[in-house]
């Protein structure tokens, strides 16, 4: 059983955590960072909350899921959505990098445009990196939870 201070803990800790994992997502393509470290920043903060309430709370919270209290944990019923997060991811990181490819340029190619006018930040650039970093940032967190899943119901 977890503490209130653990539980109050995380609650404060687990939002900046996901601030700065999608920080680190967003600016990937300019500066350090990117899908993968912003992946595991993110497993870190469902670490968290799965240490300070337990997988149930995960569950339920998160997936909105219906969970039978008291239940003994199934590792089917979460790490199917992680196993699923895990593939779109794939798929999203892949199909990004192909698709340059389909429409004449190499494998991986990039492009990026530019928004001018955007409330509070007013110049915006979008690279079309950012597609596969989301896909790599699936892949690392669906990934991670699995691991952490299965091994965690052991």
């Amino acid at each position: 059983m977890t503490t209130v201070i653990m539980r109050t803990t995380a609650r404060v800790v687990v939002p900046i955590i996901l601030v700065v994992a999608a920080s680190l997502f967003v600016e990937g393509h300019n500066l350090p960072g990117g899908g993968f470290i912003g992946g595991v920043l993110a497993a870190t903060a469902f670490v968290v909350i799965y240490l300070a309430f337990d997988l149930d709370f995960l569950e339920r919270g998160v997936l909105g899921r219906e969970v039978e209290s008291g239940a003994p944990p199934s590792r089917d019923r979460v790490v199917l959505a992680y196993r699923r997060l895990f593939e779109y991811g794939l798929a999203i990181a892949v199909l990004s990098a192909l698709i340059p490819m389909a429409l004449g340029y190499p494998f991986l190619s990039q492009t990026f445009r530019e928004f001018e006018g955007v409330p509070i930040y007013h110049h915006v650039e979008i690279a079309s990196a950012l597609a596969f970093d989301f896909g790599v940032l699936c892949v690392v967190l669906g990934g991670l939870l699995t691991i952490l899943s299965v091994v965690g119901d052991e």
